[in-house]
């Protein structure tokens, strides 16, 4: 690897290619990839030392999915025990607690449910955003809306203008994993093709409806998937004249599902972290995962990320292992010991 090259180009503020991308993360440093990551990060943010936050939560309306993903811990077959669905009184009930918490933001995720219409959600977001004038909600994923379209016989256009209609602001990225057609059969061959979910998000978004995109690592992968995700993506947003604002990689909770393995540790996340904020040059917010590295996410800060959740709940991945904290001083305390100024900021604010 021809290192001083690579960073001649970083520095100059020159694309890099995949190629050299591999060799940095394969054969660069901790300290070599820190740097190169924070550099990038300081062409979007001029203030070196400031990480934004907000508090939010995740909230898992139904458990119910067909999708029989083999890495999750959290689906239940129609038939099965120990199925849910919320009403609309005990999703209220959850928006709440988070509000209590000092949340801005409520996202949620429910996978693929058999029974569920696109006009079913949009009724439910109505009702929630009446109710709700004072938050901001992540109404869906790509995924499920896809689903969802699917399950309606509608076009992702059509299903998009529902929701829209409806007061739907954002669908995020949450689905994603890793946007590799192999690495999709191999674990959840029941979602979608890579293609048919650049289609789904394009169409969203030009609905004028909010996105972002995600990226999990740390299940079989190999390192050619994990570049594919990333090459792809990276195009993508080069295609869009309104880009995604935002880039969320968290990691792979191991326990309580078919797949299982071991989990990753906290550098090798930090060290493809640095990787996503170098190579996706495209991308102004890069963020890292506390729900999925505990406070150990925090130093993301120092590999290219500029912005954090703190979650009060999710169940996704609390059932697949990960831990959560509602002692939000003690991690900002730890923020502040690596150096950054942690500052809450409003849920839209990572839009610009």
């Amino acid at each position: 690897m021809n290192l001083e090259h690579i960073e001649k180009k970083i520095v100059q503020n020159q694309r890099i290619t995949r190629h050299e991308a591999h060799d940095l993360f394969s054969h660069g440093t901790d300290d070599e990839l820190s740097r190169l990551a924070t550099h990038v990060k300081q062409r979007h943010h001029n203030a070196d030392h400031q990480a934004t936050y907000l508090i939010m939560a995740i909230v898992n309306y139904t458990n119910i999915c067909v999708a029989a993903c083999d890495y999750c811990s959290f689906y239940r077959l129609p038939h099965q025990s120990g199925t849910y669905l919320l009403n609309f009184d005990q999703i209220c009930e959850k928006i709440d607690q988070v509000a209590q918490l000092g949340g801005t933001l409520v996202s949620f995720n429910g996978g693929f449910h058999p029974k569920l219409k696109i006009w079913d959600y949009a009724k439910l977001f109505e009702k929630i955003h009446r109710k709700y004038p004072q938050l901001t909600f992540y109404e869906m994923t790509v995924a499920e809306f896809m689903f969802s379209c699917k399950l309606s016989k509608t076009s992702y256009a059509e299903g998009a203008q529902i929701l829209k209609n409806s007061g739907c602001q954002w669908i995020t990225g949450g689905g994603a994993e890793i946007l590799d057609d192999h690495f999709r059969k191999r674990h959840s061959p029941g979602k979608f093709t890579t293609s048919d979910y650049f289609e789904a998000q394009r169409t969203i978004m030009n609905a004028n409806i909010g996105s972002t995109a995600t990226m999990v690592i740390g299940f079989d992968e190999s390192l050619d998937e994990r570049f594919n995700h990333l090459e792809d993506l990276r195009s993508f947003q080069d295609s869009l004249t309104n880009q995604l604002p935002s880039f969320l990689c968290w990691s792979y909770k191991p326990w309580n599902n078919s797949l299982g393995g071991d989990e990753i540790s906290n550098q090798d996340y930090l060290r493809w972290l640095a990787i996503c904020r170098i190579y996706l040059d495209n991308f102004k917010h890069i963020r890292t995962s506390v729900l999925t590295q505990n406070q150990g996410g925090l130093a993301g800060l120092q590999f290219g990320a500029n912005d954090f959740d703190l979650p009060t709940e999710d169940e996704v991945t609390q059932k697949a292992g990960a831990t959560i904290s509602h002692d939000f001083e003690e991690i900002l305390k730890s923020c502040k010991h690596l150096g950054f100024k942690p500052e809450k900021r409003p849920p839209f604010a990572i839009t610009h």
